[in-house]
C-alpha cells in the first residue's frame, strides 16, 4: 500500500506538515523530558489558535527557546521576555511567554520530586497508554477525567496555561492517550509497538 492509500485520521489530510506530524509523532509514547517540555510550551502557545499555526512556528520556537531546555528557559529574565515578544517566528503573547518561563521552573521542581517529568506524567496511567476505540472524530473528547486530574495537579504545583483541554492535547501528542481512529493505520501500529 502506498503512502497516499493509507487510511489516516481525517484531521491531518490536506497539509503535508500535519500529515507528517500525524504519521511520525502524534500518539507515539514520549519518555524524554525535553520533548515533554517542548509539547507543554507548544500546546500552551496553541490555546485559541490552530495546531497547524504552531507546527509552522515549531522550528522558530526551538531556536527561541534554546532547544526547549527547561533549565535555560527557567532562567529567562525580562530581557528574554522582550526578545521573545519581538520574535515574529513565535506567538507573541506576553501571558503565554511569561507562563512558559514560569512553567519551566515548575517543570524542574517536578523533575526533582519525581526523578523526571516523564515519571510524573506516566504515573497517572501506571505507565501504560490509554487506548481508546473511536470510530469518528466527533467521538473524541476535548478533555477527560484524566486530563482534569492532571490539569488540577499541575495548577496546584503553580503551572499556568495548563487547562484540561490543553493537557488532553498534550496527552494525545505524547502518547499517554492513543486517540487515533480505529480505522487509521497508526492505531494498530502504536498498539503493536507498546510494551
Amino acid at each position: 500500500m502506498s503512502e497516499d492509500e493509507l487510511i489516516r485520521c481525517p484531521w491531518c489530510e490536506g497539509d503535508e506538515l500535519y500529515r507528517r506530524y500525524h504519521d511520525e509523532e502524534w500518539g507515539v509514547p514520549v519518555h524524554d523530558d525535553r520533548r515533554h517540555f517542548e509539547f507543554l510550551v507548544l500546546e500552551s502557545a496553541q490555546a485559541g489558535l490552530s495546531w497547524s499555526t504552531i507546527l509552522k512556528k515549531r522550528e522558530n520556537y526551538r531556536k527561541a527557546y534554546h532547544g526547549f531546555d527547561p533549565v535555560v528557559v527557567a532562567a529567562f529574565d525580562p530581557r528574554d521576555v522582550q526578545r521573545l515578544l519581538g520574535d515574529s517566528g513565535i506567538v507573541r503573547n506576553r501571558l503565554k511567554i511569561e507562563s512558559s518561563i514560569n512553567n519551566a521552573a515548575r517543570f524542574l521542581e517536578v523533575q526533582r520530586e519525581f526523578g523526571s517529568f516523564d515519571a510524573y506524567l506516566w504515573g497517572f496511567t501506571g505507565g501504560a497508554p490509554v487506548v481508546n476505540r473511536w470510530k469518528n472524530l466527533a467521538e473524541i473528547p476535548a478533555n477527560t477525567e484524566l486530563s482534569d486530574r492532571i490539569s488540577k495537579d499541575l495548577k496546584n504545583r503553580g503551572f499556568r496555561f495548563v487547562g484540561s483541554t490543553i493537557i488532553y492535547a498534550h496527552l494525545q501528542a505524547v502518547g499517554v492517550v492513543n486517540d487515533h481512529l480505529v480505522s487509521c493505520f497508526r492505531y494498530g501500529e502504536l498498539i503493536r509497538s507498546s510494551p
